[in-house]
């Protein structure tokens, strides 16, 4: 084993798992479970979405953190930018005494503090060819949780990029993933990547494509975006799609659809394959937690939903978007959000928290719950507990979804009150 990167941890699981189940799981979820998702208490029905909060990847990276300090006590320890995008994991992991140095900036600014010997934990998200090639010419210890789906990504970005297409990427272009995922295509020569954001982005894309819309005029908008160079005349005959694993599965089929029209409305539909490619990208455990929220909406019958996670986390604010115009949606990154004098939360979109008041109607309520990949069920169960107060009730109060229906004259009223916001 190269002693100074790591990608499998340490081998003491064992030792760091009682402390992680103390930190990270939940008795409040594992009770909601044992009821069949559904329970209530004080005429408030919760709906725990079947699939919701850590996946593999981000249980895999947050195992990986602690034990690595468990591994080297003595040492100094940085992250390079948060673990995973969800406060309460990154306060504790620096409550460790491991340090988060920020994910924006120039490599040798950014890692200018660490030296020979140190240790750098890399996120779930990955970190991009430069920096992880400055840090490994420091001489530093490199523990690397980049998440399998993520890698995943980067295979096709090399196939495209290798096979001389131009790498499309749905994402963030400043998202920490994305910003790796696109200097991988910077590996080949003549490698050359653009970001879209979302759908409204690609048709300018297509614009262009279409010879609606100028060089010029394409570049305005995406400079910070693409690759250094990007020559849309050159750059945009041949293109292989792929995106930041946390986006809106439907929107990147969208974009994908979006791409493939302009390409044969340009080339012809016997041009199609040799200058369009795509794969599908999203994470396994993305797509499953959006399945599942897209099942409760459609089976109806909830007041409320509240959607927990970081505020800069993609995969939760994917499944925020999804909910705002279906049902009354509140996005809280922390239990604390909900207090008496009312739910501090996010708007789909929005840049600052809001306050709502009198938020949970006064009588009976169907609550829907889910959570983001990056948030542990500690989080949610802290969530529920918090809201049950508000009605004078602890987790203990909770029975199952039948029994409380049963001495509930009002049960029926799934749909007063109810609104969406966009």
């Amino acid at each position: 084993m190269n002693e100074t990167y790591f990608q499998k941890g340490f081998g003491l699981k064992s030792e760091v798992g009682p402390v992680l189940a103390r930190t990270y799981q939940s008795a409040v979820v594992e009770r909601l479970k044992a009821l069949g998702y559904e329970a209530g208490a004080g005429g408030l029905h919760f709906k725990l979405a079947r699939e919701f909060g850590f996946c593999y990847g981000v249980d895999r990276a947050v195992d990986y953190a602690y034990q690595t300090r468990r591994r080297f006590p003595d040492r100094r320890v940085f992250l390079s930018g948060e673990i995973i995008h969800n406060p309460d994991v990154n306060r504790r992991i620096q409550d460790m005494g491991i340090r988060i140095l920020d994910h924006d900036g120039d490599p040798v600014q950014r890692f200018a503090e660490v030296a020979a010997g140190d240790v750098v934990i890399l996120p779930a998200f990955g970190v991009s060819v430069p920096e992880l090639t400055h840090l490994k010419s420091k001489q530093c210890v490199l523990v690397d949780t980049t998440c399998g789906s993520v890698l995943n990504v980067w295979k096709k970005v090399h196939y495209y990029a290798r096979d001389g297409y131009t790498v499309i990427i749905h994402g963030k272009h400043h998202h920490e993933e994305t910003r790796a995922t696109a200097s991988q295509a910077l590996t080949h020569d003549g490698g050359q990547y653009l970001c879209v954001r979302d759908v409204a982005e690609t048709e300018m894309v297509c614009d262009y494509i279409r010879g609606k819309v100028s060089a010029e005029d394409l570049m305005a908008r995406f400079r910070d975006a693409a690759s250094e160079n990007f020559d849309p005349a050159v750059h945009l005959q041949r293109i292989g799609l792929a995106n930041q694993t946390t986006m809106l599965m439907s929107e990147t089929l969208k974009v994908q659809e979006t791409l493939r029209r302009a390409m044969v409305d340009r080339y012809g539909e016997d041009g199609l394959e040799s200058r369009f490619r795509a794969f599908d990208t999203i994470c396994s455990a993305t797509q499953e937690r959006q399945d599942a929220v897209l099942e409760m909406l459609e089976q109806g019958g909830l007041d409320l939903m509240i959607v927990i996670g970081g505020y800069n986390s993609s995969n939760t604010q994917a499944l925020a978007r999804m909910c705002a115009p279906r049902v009354t949606t509140y996005y809280v990154d922390s239990p604390q959000c909900v207090t008496d004098a009312g739910i501090r939360h996010k708007m789909v979109g929005a840049a600052e928290e809001a306050l709502t008041v009198a938020w949970l109607p006064a009588g009976d309520a169907r609550i829907g719950i889910t959570a983001g990949a990056s948030t542990p069920d500690s989080v949610v169960g802290d969530t529920i507990e918090r809201i049950l107060a508000l009605r004078g009730r602890t987790a203990a109060d909770l029975t199952q979804a039948a029994e409380m229906e049963q001495g509930s004259p009002t049960s029926d009223k799934a749909t007063v009150g109810r609104q969406s916001y966009a």
